[in-house]
């Protein structure tokens, strides 16, 4: 049945202060439009928030040395193989959540969540330990200077051992989600990455007592931020200010309720692992051509990520409508959610590729004034903005299959675009080709149109509407 359901001015600002305070919402009834509204508003400031902090700590870390950006630039490539295990998980988590909300089964929702959180502990305790002790080596292996080396490993060692504060916000903050509750999870967001704003220019430049740590003060304030977060979930969580609420009898292993999180997230991690080591071949790639070039690369993906968060902020919404519809056993309804959402989307991504192509060199001055800092950040922005509409379909349909616990299907996709296509084209053009940067960023492009046609086709196909998590 269509959604005729009209938001007006006077609806949408009643909906924003709903959207905001969190009031209970059944989703698998009722307007889509306002269905998507409803979730995308606080998903979106959610990752607003996370994107604004983003650029924040490259603005400040760039009046440190490029070296310092750089160090960033190498750390986050590896960070995101923690990233893949975190996002892998929170799928699962989103997923499984979603569906027991939408069959009101909120006891196994319940159960989910717990066995998601001691799986997440477990992988960051592993991945901390190995972060902490081989830091250099890491920085090394990723093609960094010994100069780099010297003046950056201290972020890396803090970045990758307190990981447990990433893995932990993103996992819970999946929960939220999955049961609904996106204003709970934006607010997290907004302390969070309140606190690493107000700290960053302390612990990076000093103040006081505290003493000038350089581009480790932006791990030390970031791990704060996260921490602090971290508790507040927890503290959520156990008193109940979610639907989702946890007892101490609940904190036990499910091996069953476990297995099937794993089955899970496997396709979610694959997926991501896949995704986000293509990043780390293509952050070698461009480490080749020195110091500068990987500056402007690493402040212009941080640009990027900051239209790209609140993208995913619908996309999510997308996740979570597909998940809750498909328990009450609305696919119909999670189909035209999912188009609508996308249109959305694009309308938006299509508006910031123009600010990207057009003011591209202005926003990269804006952080840093090096010739080759800013030519190169200026065209990674400019050819990476020109596949935007096709992305944002892209993000909604990922999404899309991933709230429907079809992991599997993006994991394939993205076999075939980034390890298959991408990677081949990236090098071929950089180096053989001697097309230098410009090749790298062609195929970023490239691949991400490809990755959205595929998912189109696939997509229609319906097969996600028959998945059981």
């Amino acid at each position: 049945m269509p959604d005729t359901n009209k938001l007006t001015l006077g609806k949408l600002y009643k909906y924003f202060i709903i959207a905001l305070t969190g009031k209970d919402t059944d989703f698998t009834s009722g307007s889509i439009r306002k269905a998507i509204f409803m979730l995308s508003i606080p998903m979106v400031l959610e990752m607003l928030m996370e994107s604004i902090f983003a650029l924040v700590d490259i603005a400040y870390v760039s009046r440190v040395s490029v070296n310092a950006v750089a160090t960033i630039g190498l750390t986050e490539s590896v960070i995101t193989l923690i990233y893949a295990l975190a996002i892998g998980l929170s799928m699962a988590a989103t997923a499984i959540v979603a569906r027991r909300v939408g069959e009101k089964n909120l006891q196994g929702a319940r159960e989910s969540a717990v066995q998601v959180i001691i799986l997440g502990i477990t992988v960051a305790i592993i991945t901390g330990i190995f972060g902490a002790i081989y830091s250099k080596e890491i920085l090394s292996l990723m093609g960094g200077s010994s100069e780099l080396i010297r003046e950056g490993h201290g972020y890396t060692q803090l970045m990758i051992g307190g990981n447990i504060t990433i893995l932990l916000l993103f996992l819970i903050n999946a929960i939220f989600r999955g049961a609904g509750d996106a204003s709970v999870a934006m607010w997290i967001l907004v302390l969070s990455n309140g606190l690493n704003i107000i700290l960053d220019p302390i612990f990076i430049f000093g103040w006081g007592p505290i003493p000038e740590y350089g581009v480790m003060g932006a791990a030390i304030a970031t791990n704060i931020g996260r921490g602090t977060a971290v508790l507040f979930q927890l503290i959520i969580l156990f008193f109940g200010w979610s639907k989702i609420k946890i007892g101490i009898s609940d904190i036990v292993i499910r091996f069953k309720v476990m297995t099937n999180i794993i089955k899970v997230s496997a396709g979610g991690i694959a997926q991501f692992l896949i995704g986000t080591s293509s990043w780390i071949f293509l952050m070698r790639i461009m480490s080749e051509f020195g110091s500068e070039v990987l500056a402007g690369y690493t402040i212009a993906i941080r640009v990027i990520m900051f239209s790209l968060m609140p993208s995913w902020g619908m996309s999510n919404a997308a996740a979570t409508l597909v998940g809750q519809n498909l328990g009450a056993n609305k696919p119909d309804r999670a189909e035209e959610s999912v188009w609508k959402t996308g249109k959305y989307n694009a309308i938006f991504m299509f508006s910031i590729s123009l600010i990207y192509l057009f003011f591209a060199e202005d926003i990269i001055l804006s952080f840093n004034s090096t010739p080759q800092v800013v030519e190169y950040g200026t065209l990674c922005l400019q050819i990476i903005a020109a596949g935007y509409v096709f992305y944002a379909y892209g993000m909604v349909l990922t999404q899309a299959f991933n709230g429907a616990g079809d992991t599997n299907t993006p994991t394939k996709i993205n076999f075939l675009i980034f390890w298959v296509l991408q990677l081949p084209f990236a090098y071929i053009m950089a180096i053989t080709f001697k097309f230098g940067a410009v090749g790298v960023f062609l195929a970023i492009s490239i691949a991400e149109v490809l990755l959205t046609i595929v998912s189109y086709i696939l997509f229609k196909k319906g097969k996600w509407k028959e998945i059981k998590v």
